[in-house]
């Protein structure tokens, strides 16, 4: 008899700007969901935003799912890199900076854990500057605490529109 993981909450960071990204996102937001150790609890609208750190003409189409999940956050890491890969995602480590992409999924936050190592941070270290990712956090998760900074993802995101003004974010349809 194995001992199982109970069932934790992930939010993900879902990012395009390569390809069809709309229908590239939600491929692989239901791809996640056929893994029998997850379950899709719910995915925010998709938004349409500038590239952030990086040239590019392609704008991104983010959006960010919750599921529900029985692997560990590293374990759970590795899928989120394997769908990537699996969506045509190349990663060139001695390119410096942000690529275009056709598909980013970021690990966000995994129920309250604080923790950092070489392969992974969370709460996501950028998680809290970024519209990209807390416009549809909000949308889903406005009330969610972060664990390290002790605001509500709302919190954040007012706080974040005051020190940098709205920014270059649309919500469109799936």
């Amino acid at each position: 008899m194995h001992c199982s993981h109970p069932w934790r909450s992930a939010y993900i960071g879902l990012g395009s700007n390569l390809g069809n990204s709309r229908s590239l996102l939600r491929e692989a937001w239901q791809g996640l969901g056929k893994h029998p150790d997850i379950n899709l609890q719910a995915l925010s609208s998709p938004y349409r935003t500038r590239p952030v750190g990086m040239e590019s003409s392609h704008w991104f189409i983010n959006a960010v799912g919750c599921l529900h999940t029985s692997r560990s956050p590293e374990v759970l890491l590795d899928l989120l890199l394997e769908t990537e890969q699996q969506f045509g995602r190349i990663r060139w480590p001695k390119q410096e900076g942000y690529q275009d992409r056709t598909l980013d999924l970021d690990l966000l936050l995994y129920e309250d854990v604080i923790m950092e190592n070489a392969r992974l941070t969370l709460p996501h270290p950028a998680l809290h500057e970024r519209f990209f990712v807390l416009v549809p956090l909000a949308e889903i998760a406005g009330q969610k605490i972060h664990p390290f900074l002790k605001k509500t993802v709302t919190e954040l995101l007012q706080e974040l529109e005051v020190k940098e003004g709205k920014q270059g974010i649309e919500q469109t349809e799936w």
